[in-house]
């Protein structure tokens, strides 16, 4: 009789699923600040990305060596210009795109990630292209109010993630009554982080979307979808414990509208349709990207032909095998920041979770997974600020509980101003995680 095969407990409640997110995480974190500090002016963004790449992949095979377990890229290296709104990769045999390079003090968004074992973590941030003029010191104007307000906006829609009275300290019934609080409905998360992109003169991007993570796949059963385009684009997916996130914000310096450019899309992802194609080149363009890739996104030129590839994706998408995901910029043009982070909701006992800059939602709180550097504020000049009392009081709360203040720290506990508050939090909360 043939023994059975245990299923593999893929939640965040074992600890072999969480040191996988962890150490693919580690390896996104690596990457995104080796890229950062290439993203000088006169880069080239093909170069940038394809080195992104390298890098993402010599990383990669250091762990899990001998193991019969799937990893890889989870996301290609993309480096968006100014306006772009979705990652953005150059192809080398399209010479006029390859020959893009970074401008001056410009906002670029770098997005990648790697995945073991189908656990993938994917990361964007938004920096602005060094130059000896900005290289120490303090931004300010229009650049400012764009960085502050995908911050703050970012920090806020965390803790909207977070189920009703999670982290609510006093008695029970004080826990029970915070916990049988409504919670707010994507409506409402809506208009609470486009107050907070107002407060900075700045617009939520239409369409923006946080989507429910699982393995092997990127875009799950729920998502939250901020400045909605239409009614059809609206969703109800709520964050519970236990729960994988992509948590995605994009801010414009413009009005938040979008358009889809007339540029080869050169970002594609496999679908679950199934469908006999005809022509040879696509079967052998699906088959090295179902070998490669999986249900990850990837670009055309990590393909061994990219002009092959051309070819070959295009019976792929037209039967809906292929998902390719087209090249979207700000409408009027205006600069655009993304931030994406992977963070996860877990129920666990104390004392398994180590806070890295990857995020989950945990019986604890958020639990950043990857996640883009936490800005210094302070470099930041700028004449606006958020007033709303309700978005400030929500700000200055914790996004995971803080052991220490069970313990040691219980004696010594200080009020924190509001701002400084969510700068310093992705600290208390790597320190509350190793001390439980």
């Amino acid at each position: 009789m043939a023994e059975e095969v245990a299923e593999v407990d893929y939640t965040l409640n074992n600890p072999d699923t969480l040191t996988k997110y962890k150490t693919a995480a580690q390896i996104s974190h690596k990457v995104l600040e080796a890229v950062s500090g290439w993203c000088v002016e006169g880069a080239k963004v093909l170069a940038l990305c394809q080195k992104g790449d390298k890098l993402l992949e010599e990383e990669i095979a250091k762990v899990y060596k001998g193991k019969k377990i799937s990893k890889g890229i989870s996301h290609p290296t993309t480096v968006s210009p100014t306006s772009y709104v979705t990652p953005y990769t150059p192809l080398t045999t399209d010479a006029e795109e390859a020959a893009t390079v970074l401008k001056a003090e410009e906002p670029i968004k770098i997005q990648l990630g790697a995945q073991i074992d189908g656990l993938g973590t994917i990361v964007c941030d938004t920096i602005l292209v060094k130059t000896e003029k900005n290289k120490d010191g303090a931004i300010s104007g229009r650049q400012a109010d764009l960085m502050l307000a995908a911050h703050y906006a970012n920090e806020l829609l965390l803790r909207l993630m977070i189920p009703p009275g999670l982290l609510t300290a006093g008695s029970e019934e004080e826990k029970k009554k915070a916990a049988a609080e409504k919670r707010p409905t994507q409506t409402k998360m809506s208009q609470m982080v486009e107050t907070v992109a107002k407060s900075y003169d700045c617009s939520i991007v239409e369409g923006t979307t946080s989507w429910l993570f699982d393995r092997n796949e990127i875009e799950g059963k729920k998502k939250i979808v901020l400045n909605p385009p239409d009614k059809e684009s609206r969703a109800e997916g709520v964050a519970e414990v236990g729960d994988v996130w992509g948590v995605e914000m994009g801010v414009s310096l413009g009005a938040g509208k979008v358009k889809t450019i007339d540029q080869r899309p050169t970002l594609h992802r496999r679908t679950t349709t199934i469908y006999q194609l005809k022509r040879p080149s696509s079967r052998q363009t699906l088959s090295e990207i179902v070998k490669k890739f999986g249900n990850f996104p990837f670009s055309l030129r990590q393909l061994d032909d990219e002009r092959g590839a051309k070819v070959g994706v295009v019976e792929c998408v037209r039967s809906n095998v292929l998902r390719q995901y087209e090249v979207v910029t700000d409408k009027d043009n205006q600069p655009v920041a993304r931030l994406l982070t992977t963070i996860g909701k877990i129920e666990h006992a104390a004392g398994e979770v180590k806070l890295t800059t990857w995020s989950a939602i945990t019986k604890n709180g958020v639990l950043r997974l990857a996640a883009p550097p936490a800005i210094d504020v302070s470099q930041y000049k700028s004449d606006k600020k958020i007033v709303d009392e309700q978005i400030l009081k929500i700000l200055e709360q914790p996004t995971a509980r803080s052991a220490g203040a069970k313990g040691k720290n219980k004696k010594k506990k200080k009020k924190k101003k509001p701002a400084k508050k969510v700068e310093d939090e992705d600290e208390d909360e790597e320190e509350s995680s190793e001390e439980e």
